[in-house]
């Protein structure tokens, strides 16, 4: 290392930050002053009006969040982190003077992640961008090392079948390689057209064609490892590796899903897309590609799974409630920060604003947080069946699982009173809420998606509050960069305000919400509203559509079919959440459960 002038280095140093500081504080003193409690229209309600400061100028969601995301972590369902979320959620509200408590619903598997180590050792050495997927069996921490090898393709299961035996001792790769990890965004700005076309082309058929080549297997992937893993797994496959991207059409920079196995000996791992198709490419060629996995991850067998609830009693109508909704558990790529973190905090920094200028509400508000919701809304949908004294007494329950930003709409969730209601409380929201809120109308129940659905399966009010996506869809959602510093903190203290203000109105409403349903028969529900944001350019899925004749569809949480609706077109039961793993009897009795 050369030598340095260290006191003259030291001089200009000091200069350089002379220089920055005072142009920092002249960039400050001649900008013009944002003060977004000076934004607000005059709100008459002094209730709102404490609201408003101490959300929009006094907000904790920095603090909650970090502590959360960064210290404590992920938390799918099951693992150690799940409980530490819900003890320390329980430490906040009671030290905000909040009663606070955990109700178990059932049981689930337990699992531990520890390292995952992935390299590429043969035809040269490079660490691979990946890592195992949940409840993944690990490697004792040692070394495993093998061969690659890709899914084959088949005429049908007895052929694969016959396959199976090669997959022995070797990881098996189970996804479609992209010829290009650019998303479709950059080709639309920067390709010719011609140029656009053909990649278009060539990436929707690879999607497709490695959907026929998975089917003709006669197993499945879906978003998890699936049955497929599990067959590879029995035929003594080393590991299973995948790599797909949130939206599998559009793409998006340096993005990949973590979901879970059932595997009980092979590694599953999750991967980047371009570590995928160097690993892709170099077994295609056979030239010689071998990984070595070291993963620490154990599982921790069967575990008690609860729901966690802060509770602000009622003073005049204890019986009547009004609910706060936010799933609680993510899955554990990254740190489950937009999905559901961001909920998670909006509706602790809600209830933080109720008990500080509400604290004896006219209802009792309830704040609930929902393990379970990534595997089918299960510690919503058990919670819902387990009380019917709070769906009869329910005034209203606001949702919130979109992302990170703003609420920007809410329907009436298929009941017309329910609909007015929401309308006379945004009216009476400060006006910068009111011009970013949009009423969409009556609509329906969600019948999937989120957990408000679990509530609107029964003809009660959950409001299903939608927020603008910040790309949502492509790159946080379930992928390994839904990470603290995608939050937009401007947009959640809003959201935070604008939850604690609604269970205020709802509360103090002098008329009860009543049951008369819409006929929703020409229409259907959904996640109770979606996120918005740039999303997937049209052209990759059109073109799917067209070379699929139709396409086969997406999306998640089951919708409604038509032998089990009434005449108004709603669900005639509403499904029951398994209260252990494998549970497929659905156990709804209490004393029954496990």
């Amino acid at each position: 290392m050369p030598h340095h002038n260290v006191s003259g280095s030291r001089s200009r140093w000091n200069a350089a930050q002379s220089l920055v500081a005072h142009g920092a504080v002249a960039a400050l003193l001649f900008a013009p002053r944002i003060d977004l409690a000076a934004q607000t229209a005059p709100v008459t309600d002094p209730v709102l009006a404490r609201m408003w400061t101490l959300g929009m100028d006094s907000s904790h969601t920095w603090d909650l969040s970090q502590t959360l995301f960064d210290s404590i972590g992920p938390r799918l369902t099951g693992t150690p982190q799940g409980k530490s979320a819900s003890d320390w959620v329980m430490k906040m509200y009671r030290a905000w003077g909040i009663e606070a408590k955990t109700e178990q619903y059932g049981t689930w598997r337990g699992w531990r992640r520890g390292h995952s180590h992935i390299d590429l050792v043969k035809p040269r050495m490079r660490t691979l961008e990946a890592t195992v997927v949940g409840h993944s069996p690990g490697t004792a921490s040692r070394d495993l090392t093998g061969p690659t090898v890709i899914l084959p393709r088949v005429k049908d299961s007895a052929e694969f079948a016959r396959w199976l035996p090669n997959a022995k001792g070797k990881f098996v790769l189970i996804s479609a390689a992209y010829p290009s990890c650019r998303p479709e965004e950059e080709w639309q700005a920067m390709a010719t057209p011609a140029s656009k076309a053909r990649m278009d082309t060539t990436i929707v058929r690879t999607v497709n064609d490695w959907a026929a080549r998975v089917r003709a297997t006669g197993y499945a992937t879906g978003t998890s490892t699936g049955t497929l893993g599990e067959a590879l797994d029995k035929a003594g496959a080393a590991g299973v590796i995948q790599s797909n991207f949130a939206n599998n059409l559009a793409g998006a920079w340096g993005t990949y899903t973590v979901y879970e196995t059932r595997n009980k000996t092979a590694v599953a791992v999750a991967m980047s897309c371009e570590d995928y198709g160097l690993l892709y490419r170099l077994t295609e060629r056979k030239q010689g590609p071998q990984v070595r996995v070291n993963v620490d991850a154990q599982s921790l067998g069967t575990v008690p799974v609860f729901n966690t609830f802060g509770i602000i009693k009622g003073t005049e109508k204890p019986n009547e409630y009004v609910m706060l909704s936010a799933h609680f558990d993510s899955w554990d790529g990254s740190q489950g920060a937009t999905d559901n973190g961001t909920g998670t905090i909006t509706m602790m920094e809600a209830m933080r604003l109720l008990k500080a200028a509400y604290p004896n509400p006219k209802r009792t508000i309830i704040v609930g947080h929902w393990p379970g919701e990534e595997q089918g809304l299960i510690g919503s949908r058990a919670w819902a069946h387990d009380h019917p004294e709070v769906l009869k007494g329910l005034q209203a329950l606001f949702n919130q699982d979109n992302g990170t930003g703003r609420i920007q709409s809410t329907s009436g969730v298929g009941l017309p009173d329910a609909g007015a209601h929401m309308q006379q409380w945004l009216s009476k929201l400060p006006q910068e809420f009111q011009s970013q809120i949009r009423y969409s109308g009556v609509g329906g129940p969600a019948t999937g998606g989120t957990d408000n659905a679990s509530f609107d399966c029964y003809g009660v009010p959950g409001f299903g509050l939608s927020s603008l996506g910040w790309d949502y869809g492509t790159y946080t959602h379930h992928t390994n960069r839904d990470s603290f510093d995608k939050i937009v903190f401007d947009d959640l203290k809003g959201n935070a305000t604008i939850a604690a203000m609604l269970a205020y109105l709802a509360s103090e409403d002098p008329t009860f919400i009543n049951r008369e349903r819409a006929d929703v028969s020409a229409g259907r529900g959904g996640r109770g509203g979606g996120g918005g944001g740039r999303g997937a350019p049209s052209g990759r899925a059109t073109l799917s559509s067209e070379l699929s004749a139709g396409g086969r569809g997406g999306g998640g949480g089951g919708g409604r079919g038509g032998n089990n609706e009434d005449e108004k077109g709603w669900a005639t039961s509403c499904p029951k959440a398994p209260r252990f793993f494998n549970d497929t009897s659905r156990v709804t009795v209490p004393s029954k459960r496990p």
